[in-house]
């Protein structure tokens, strides 16, 4: 869906997934500014809205996600995953409940799947699944976070919300912060322990000491033994470069390709950077090779991850 927005002045389309929204309004350093000053909305209206109805519906999604839901209250923002039977990351939804429903938001494109699973697991629940996007826009704002606005009100939401950003603002201080973003960051084989969806973080989408869900024997096993077997890792790129690696961009060490380039941006302090996901034995102070340009690491997630969770025993 083509963002209204897209009208505003000085508003220049994105690329890829995000080319129904703007990439930026003219300068995207100084919406970064603003942005981290407390000013300012994102235009994530591309993104795919999701809403579950229905008295069961969150002790339902409780036992499907990874995210402990069933005493979820009013108004509280959450993260939660849909995993496959082997623990990889199959979705990624931020949702929040208003009392009647819970209505969430994830990836571009990905709404009809996840309606399409969750109604092959209805069985005999008092629950509804709708794909809402045509109704339903996201917007971000610092300080507040996600606000769900009716579609048809996008426009007076944003002469509201005060100066608009881009995405590549958005990315830029998201990567900055080492929150992974589903299919960017992520690959089929992505397990929630090896991108800090684990975490003390507002993005923490995984609670450790609820029940069963599908692939939750995967995610204990790894945080009780520790060492994942990829790790994501925020990558400062040399700036004498004067471009940004592709989205699954090889990085290489010492010759062998040890994982890939996710998403990256210019940081309007950082300069040039980016996430990758990188194999756990890489070392931590190597420099890596994005597809020729040189990557220096920052932890985002610890290569020892989960083994603090190991039981002191005797």
């Amino acid at each position: 869906m083509t963002s209204p927005l897209l009208s505003l002045p000085g508003a220049v389309a994105g690329a890829g997934i995000d080319a129904p929204v703007a990439a930026h309004y003219g300068s995207f350093n100084l919406e970064q500014r603003a942005l981290e000053s407390g000013d300012g909305f994102v235009d994530l209206s591309h993104r795919g809205v999701v809403r579950v109805s229905g008295p069961d519906r969150l002790a339902w999604l409780h036992s499907l996600t990874t995210q402990h839901l069933s005493d979820l209250p009013p108004g509280q923002p959450t993260v939660a995953l849909v995993l496959s039977p082997q623990g990889h990351v199959e979705h990624a939804l931020y949702g929040i409940d208003d009392g009647e429903a819970f209505t969430a938001h994830l990836e571009p494109g990905t709404a009809a799947a996840l309606v399409e699973w969750l109604d092959r697991m209805r069985f005999l629940m008092q629950v509804e699944v709708a794909d809402v996007t045509a109704e339903v826009a996201v917007a971000w704002r610092p300080g507040s976070g996600y606000d769900l606005v009716p579609r048809e009100r996008l426009t007076a939401y944003a002469e509201a919300a005060g100066p608009a950003a881009g995405m590549w603002a958005f990315e830029a201080l998201r990567i900055a912060r080492g929150e992974p973003r589903f299919g960017l960051d992520t690959d089929q084989r992505t397990i929630p322990n090896e991108v800090g969806w684990i975490t003390d973080a507002p993005w923490s989408a995984v609670h450790l000491d609820k029940g069963c869900y599908r692939g939750q024997e995967t995610v204990a096993r790894v945080h009780t033994l520790g060492r994942p077997p990829r790790r994501l890792t925020l990558l400062h790129l040399d700036g004498s470069v004067n471009r940004l690696p592709e989205h699954g961009t090889p990085l290489t060490y010492d010759g062998r390709e040890v994982g890939f380039v996710g998403s990256s941006a210019r940081h309007h302090e950082l300069g040039p950077i980016a996430l990758g996901l990188v194999k756990r034995a890489v070392p931590l102070d190597a420099t890596l090779d994005a597809g020729g340009i040189p990557a220096a690491q920052e932890v985002v997630v610890d290569p020892e991850v989960g083994l603090h969770a190991r039981p002191k025993l005797g």
